[in-house]
């Protein structure tokens, strides 16, 4: 279902006046900022205010972007208060607060952007609903992954026969060792009561990608994962609360000297891409010496076997859906960081997904063609996804332009059934029991 604005809406923008299209930010960290950049980089939006409490990440974005000094605040509730001319926002505040500047958005009639998790329990997502129902707003859930090139080309072979009808799908998603590290262990996802559940916050897109692969939606799950390594009894012999003094670093694979220094390295190397990114996430916007400091100091410097944490480090998770098909799902830490891969077996063939190609095998030929998928190359500072974060923001902007919401495919609707199923993955995971999808809704 599209993410349409709701009938009789007023649209102030059109093909024929070439409007910029004026946006709200709430929340200025790595998504909103990457949000933010990729919607004024379509060249049809402008972005008139921005709220960040972190000074830092506010100012800097505020001076990219230029932003007019009157919408620049510390606080989503004093950018809302002030009710700006807007036709957009974009909220990707923490995801235990979503709902304030949501329930504001939508008492203002701006469309909303709005970040993944929807909310962190089913009762957050009922609410949401029931907001975004009674008031008409326009919702969109930054669910990336159906807006990348892989994606586009999956759905086309697949709509063209080339495998048949889908019978099962194995689908596994390597965060990485590194990765895992940074969120799940020492960053703002590690704990549950803080964040959400890991499956929640990291994997809400891969559980949502299959269901909009299938083309079905999930009726029931089981589910298996616990915290295995990250725990005081595997750290290794000698080792210190923080890396910059611990005996064992040089050994240490999660060693955060080792994964940051290479997103910011000194003598004037060139940095690692993916890691810069969580480097600045760390020490925004510093130098090699601030970020020794920062690791010194900070929670991202802490050893991953002293942390405060107590998400799960591996999780598999088994779907079946409405329509027959099943799924398996495998979520793990403990991998090189890569791309995600997919396995689909159909009745007529087998498709697999991997390393940037799609292969397909046809069982009566005996063939296999391989289909290769077009790089989506980094244009603006922080966009990750394959080209699954531009896409979004594309097709949404898009729609605010024109009118036309035919572009955009993850509206509230379908996100709350992608929820649900994330809901009964970990009451299937704490109970031992296969478990009914029940999507969060007070309208039932």
């Amino acid at each position: 279902m599209e993410a349409r604005p709701p009938p009789g809406a007023p649209r102030r923008l059109g093909s024929a006046d070439h409007l910029p299209v004026r946006l709200l930010i709430a929340g200025a960290g790595a998504r909103g900022a990457a949000y933010a950049r990729l919607a004024v980089a379509t060249g049809q939006a402008i972005v008139v205010g921005v709220a960040e409490p972190r000074t830092v990440l506010r100012d800097r974005l505020a001076a990219e972007l230029g932003i007019p000094d009157d919408g620049i605040f510390d606080d989503w509730q004093s950018m809302l208060a002030t009710r700006l001319a807007a036709d957009g926002i974009i909220i990707a505040t923490p995801d235990r607060e979503h709902a304030g500047p949501f329930a504001a958005a939508a008492n203002h009639g701006y469309p909303v952007l709005l970040e993944k998790p929807v909310a962190v329990d089913p009762e957050g997502c009922a609410e949401l609903e029931r907001l975004s129902r009674e008031s008409g707003t326009s919702t969109t859930v930054c669910h990336v992954l159906r807006y990348t090139p892989l994606t586009a080309l999956l759905k086309q072979l697949l709509a063209g026969g080339a495998v048949g009808r889908i019978i099962s799908v194995q689908h596994l998603e390597p965060v990485g060792f590194w990765h895992f590290a940074h969120s799940y262990v020492r960053g703002n996802w590690r704990r549950e009561g803080d964040s959400s559940p890991f499956l929640l916050a990291k994997c809400t897109h891969d559980v949502d990608w299959l269901s909009f692969i299938i083309g079905s939606t999930p009726v029931r799950v089981s589910s298996f994962g616990n915290l295995a390594h990250f725990r005081p009894e595997a750290a290794p012999e000698g080792a210190s609360r923080r890396c910059s003094d611990c005996p064992a670093e040089p050994r240490c694979p999660y060693s955060a000297l080792r994964i940051y220094g290479a997103g910011r390295p000194t003598g004037g190397g060139k940095p690692d891409a993916a890691r810069a990114y969580f480097a600045d996430v760390v020490d925004p916007g510093g130098t090699p010496e601030s970020l020794l400091h920062a690791l010194a100091t900070g929670p991202y410097g802490r050893c991953v076997y002293s942390s405060d944490n107590d998400v799960v480090d591996h999780q598999v998770v088994n779907i079946e859906y409405e329509d027959g098909t099943t799924a398996a799902f495998t979520a793990t830490a403990f991998t090189a960081a890569g791309p995600r891969q997919t396995r689909i077996f159909g009745s007529h063939g087998e498709i697999s997904v991997a390393a940037g190609a799609v292969s397909v095998y046809d069982f009566l030929s005996g063939a296999t063609t391989v289909h290769r998928v077009p790089d989506a190359v980094q244009q603006v500072r922080g966009e990750k996804h394959d080209g699954g974060d531009r896409g979004l923001v594309q097709a949404w902007v898009a729609a605010l332009a024109t009118g036309d919401w035919s572009g955009v495919v993850s509206g509230l609707e379908e996100s709350l059934i992608s929820h649900a199923a994330v809901f009964a993955a970990e009451e299937a995971r704490r109970s031992s029991t296969v478990v009914q999808v029940r999507p969060a809704s007070l309208s039932q």
